[in-house]
């Protein structure tokens, strides 16, 4: 009876006398609203704090670019989509005007994570990447909701140790990635919400992936956008 108990506190429609369907219907229109308003509260707090942090941000990826490095992109569980994502946009941009850049989603070899994390441990799947792939014209940009993933904490500092750039997005308090010496810019998405700020990242990296084409255009100067 305990465990019943519980189960209809944290899921009243599971159990006990069915809801009016009425009811029902206008408290999940209301979940709706209410939803998509902190979605929308929270973007808006974050662009509105860490404008200047996000130009840096985009600065230090057209620096990459432009001494002849690529991105290489790195996260776990969703955050790992959202890294897939990020190498897309570069690589494939679907903007007019925007040539393919390089970028590569370390999270996509899953004979290499399930190798490495098979023999020296999960903490060590983007290690052995970074010692492969990455040199002192690159940067390694890590997401992680909490900030704390071991795997990116190690990963950074082996990039750091090959001198290359290095950007994480984070959320929450940004955790030990926001006070990392190995990371060298760090936007964190301030909400306990992992959805919230999950949302916040993708919105972030298209506004990076934006900026940085901007920034490489003017270099290239006018009448110079790639075909």
């Amino acid at each position: 009876m305990s465990n019943d108990h519980e189960l209809a506190g944290l899921y009243p429609h599971l159990g006990g006398t069915p809801a009016d369907p009425a009811a029902m219907t206008e408290a999940l229109l209301e979940s709706v609203r209410q939803k998509a308003a902190d979605s929308v509260q929270v973007k808006q707090r974050f662009f509105a704090d860490h404008g200047p942090r996000i130009v840096a941000a985009a600065q230090l990826l057209a620096a990459c670019y432009r001494g002849g490095g690529r991105i290489y992109t790195m996260g776990n569980g969703g955050s790992s989509c959202d890294a897939a994502h990020l190498a897309v946009e570069f690589q494939h941009p679907i903007t007019a005007g925007r040539p393919a850049l390089p970028a590569v989603n370390l999270s996509q070899d899953m004979a290499m994570i399930t190798a490495v994390g098979n023999d020296l441990g999960f903490q060590h799947v983007y290690t052995r990447q970074v010692a492969a792939y990455v040199d002192r014209h690159d940067c390694l940009v890590g997401i992680s909701t909490s900030g704390n993933s071991e795997n990116l904490l190690a990963a950074f500092a082996a990039a750091k140790q090959r001198s290359a750039m290095t950007l994480g997005l984070a959320g929450g308090d940004g955790g030990r990635m926001a006070t990392s010496p190995h990371v060298d810019c760090c936007l964190v998405v301030p909400t306990d919400s992992i959805h919230r700020v999950q949302e916040t990242h993708v919105t972030l990296y298209h506004i990076l992936w934006d900026l940085t084409h901007t920034l490489l255009a003017d270099d290239r100067g006018p009448g110079r956008e790639a075909p």
